[in-house]
């Protein structure tokens, strides 16, 4: 896929409903349902099989704040998904993806 065409690709805000978990008295970014979506998004975007994504837990839910994710993809290469939360209820954008060097 060319590059400004992988750009558009990731654009599109993920459909993140309900990343929101709590415990602790802190609310954090579900991992598991993150890397879900995201692994759902980029496949149907990138046209491209993904063997599996790995982002961090425990990311407190804080608006403009970002974190990285891990993208394995099906072929054996890896590339750094940067995902910002867009608001206090979690709206979880996909604003980069680049090579893992």
């Amino acid at each position: 896929m060319s590059w400004p065409a992988r750009l558009g690709a990731l654009a599109v805000p993920l459909a993140l409903l309900a990343l929101i978990a709590t415990g602790c008295g802190d609310t954090v970014i579900d991992d598991v349902k993150a890397e879900d979506a995201i692994k759902s998004n980029l496949e149907r975007s990138l046209r491209e099989k993904i063997a599996v994504v790995d982002c961090p837990a425990g990311e407190e839910v804080e608006a403009g704040k970002t974190f990285t994710c891990v993208v394995k993809f099906s072929d054996g290469r890896q590339e750094i998904a940067t995902l910002k939360i867009r608001n206090k209820d979690a709206d979880v954008s996909l604003v980069g993806l680049k090579p893992n060097n």
